[in-house]
C-alpha cells in the first residue's frame, strides 16, 4: 500500500466514523448515511472499504 492509499484509507474511515455516529444519534437516517458512504467511497477509493462495501462485518 502506498502512502497515498494509506492516507485515503485513513480519511475514509474517519469520515465514515463521523457519519455512523450521526446515524446512531438520529441526526441522519439510513438513506442519508448510505448516500454519504457512497460519496466517500467515490472520493477516497479506499482499498479495504471497497472490498467490504455492502457486506456486514458481523
Amino acid at each position: 500500500m502506498t502512502k497515498e492509499q494509506f492516507q485515503a484509507e485513513k480519511l475514509y474511515y474517519i469520515s465514515f466514523s463521523i457519519a455512523k455516529s450521526m446515524l446512531e444519534k438520529g441526526v441522519i437516517d439510513e438513506e442519508v448515511f448510505a448516500t454519504i458512504d457512497e460519496k466517500l467511497l467515490e472520493k477516497y477509493r479506499p482499498v479495504s472499504a471497497t472490498l467490504l462495501a455492502g457486506k456486514p462485518l458481523s
